[in-house]
């Protein structure tokens, strides 16, 4: 009756015992619902509440109330149809399922008068959890992982996007992710700002709950404002994929150098999306002089993380005056030097380590290398080249990863030869050889002779390897393999103006 004098949806929230939670108002039309903190043991269970609330047009359950299911995962969800004297009739609920072969995410009920629902309640969320503890016990392959969902929200055709998506979990992988699940959506026709909107979001957000998953990787960046728009209406922890590249080199930095470059990368990734709620509320600074004790814990963050950028940077500069003075020496020196390049998990190390008889670190992981190592590698008469082995790149290498490790891969610009590892067992190598060269061209490096070396070439089609040799202009080779090297060790001595061939009974390189 109220709901129908004042002309506005009414609901109710209730617990599990029957008591009220919490008394809603909201428009014609909808209800706004107040925030809730995790409960009951945090993303893998429901809520504990429900909602039931009143619809004054007749109307059915909206995709609105679907989406307050998904993103607050409610026990359940009823509208009660009000007529026009105020009087409750129909009524339809709805609760999520479980992993089915149907595909369906959620199960109607209804019936013709809200007196005439027999729905034992208690017995039917008891059942909904347990077969949804049983789902997403089976998902948990792995433990204490944190379990994720991978997104991609594109206009490319569906090859591209699954080719994205298998790169996408090889590093989800490499950084520690269980994947359940890989998604590709198409992106929104039209001006929208917005990559998801709710009712896709909605979808997700019941698949990563049937299947238990805690954290959403979307394929494309998220600008600081979609991120936070997306944390608010869900409650999933949502990162893109410069974030996770971000998580795997802070992994895998070793030394001092490598933990500086990260950490600025991180740093400024993360300035931008220093974004508090409410913040037209907060206090302006305090006084002349500044931004001490009137500050908002907002503004005091940004700036401590501005002031550790500039501390950074200052440590990197430094960084790279010393390697300028490494490079000098080595000029005087004479050695010539060849820089090993190529996209991430190509067989870089693997190369280094079987050509100069080193013990560089070599996983078939993405960015296994992040610090460069530099080896002698001796030829015939004394003489010997540096060879320099580089972190690996990546399609679409996050620009701050670029600037942060600019130091290190300043290291090329010295380089006499750049020693090109194409994995050409790869199904996408051609992509990669793009996206190396785009990257190169980004530095102000393609003026620098490359030497393209099809490795993993043992593994790959042998009937198109000659075709690709002449194509590629390149030398292919097995980096496990050291018989297959004398091809490469001609080439770079052709390559660095040293006239002597070196046969293969003479032949004194070290390996």
């Amino acid at each position: 009756m109220l709901s129908s004098e004042i002309g506005r949806q009414v609901g109710l929230l209730l617990d599990r015992s029957g008591s009220v939670s919490s008394v809603v108002i909201g428009n014609n039309r909808g209800l706004f619902l107040p925030v809730m903190g995790r409960q009951r043991g945090g993303l893998t269970r429901l809520k504990g509440l429900r909602l039931v609330h009143t619809h004054l047009a007749g109307e059915r359950l909206t995709q609105d109330d679907f989406n307050d299911l998904a993103a607050l995962r409610l026990d359940m969800i009823a509208a009660i149809q009000v007529n026009s004297e105020g009087l409750p009739e129909k009524i339809e609920a709805a609760h999520l399922l479980p992993v089915n072969d149907g595909g369906q995410t959620v199960a109607r009920l209804s019936a013709a008068n809200v007196t005439s629902l027999n729905l034992d309640f208690t017995a039917l969320i008891q059942a909904l959890e347990d077969e949804l503890a049983m789902t997403q016990a089976a998902a948990q392959v792995t433990g204490l992982k944190d379990r994720a969902i991978l997104a991609s929200v594109t206009p490319a055709n569906r090859a591209e996007a699954e080719d994205s998506l298998v790169e996408l979990e090889e590093l989800a992988r490499t950084a520690g992710l269980e994947v359940l699940d890989k998604i590709i959506l198409r992106q929104r026709k039209g001006k929208s700002s917005h990559l998801l909107g709710r009712d896709r979001l909605s979808e997700l957000t019941i698949r990563a709950f049937q299947l238990g998953a805690d954290i959403f990787v979307f394929e494309q960046d998220l600008s600081p404002v979609e991120i936070n728009r997306l944390t608010d209406l869900v409650e999933l922890r949502i990162i893109d994929r410069t974030q996770l590249i971000l998580d795997i080199f802070a992994q895998r930095a070793r030394t001092r150098e490598g933990k500086i470059q990260v950490e600025m990368a991180q740093l400024k990734y993360m300035l931008p999306r220093l974004i508090k709620k409410n913040t037209a509320m907060s206090r302006l600074t305090g006084g002349i002089g500044g931004r001490g004790p009137g500050e908002t814990k907002l503004e005091i963050n940004r700036r401590r993380v501005r002031e550790r950028i500039s501390r950074l940077k200052k440590e990197l500069d430094q960084i790279k005056a010393q390697r300028g003075r490494h490079r000098a020496r080595r000029a005087r020196e004479g050695l010539p030097v060849v820089s090993i390049i190529g996209y991430t998990n190509a067989g870089k190390s693997t190369l280094l380590n079987n050509l100069t008889n080193s013990n560089v670190l070599a996983e078939n992981r993405l960015f296994a290398t992040l610090d460069p190592t530099s080896r002698r590698l001796k030829f015939p008469r004394d003489r010997a080249i540096l060879i320099t082995d580089t972190v690996g790149f990546i399609r679409n290498l996050p620009p701050d990863l670029i600037e942060a490790f600019a130091a290190t891969l300043e290291e090329l610009s010295s380089a006499d030869l750049l020693l090109h590892v194409i994995d050409v067992s790869n199904p996408q190598f051609s992509e990669q050889i793009q996206a190396v060269e785009e990257i190169l061209g980004k530095l102000d490096l393609s003026h620098i002779p490359i030497l393209p070396v099809l490795n993993k070439a043992d593994l790959a089609d042998p009937e198109a390897i000659p075709g690709l040799v002449k194509l590629y202009d390149a030398l292919a080779l097995s980096a496990i393999d050291p018989d297959t090297f004398p091809p490469l060790i001609e080439e770079l001595q052709r390559r660095l103006h040293w006239a002597e061939s070196v046969t293969p009974k003479a032949k004194g390189y070290s390996f």
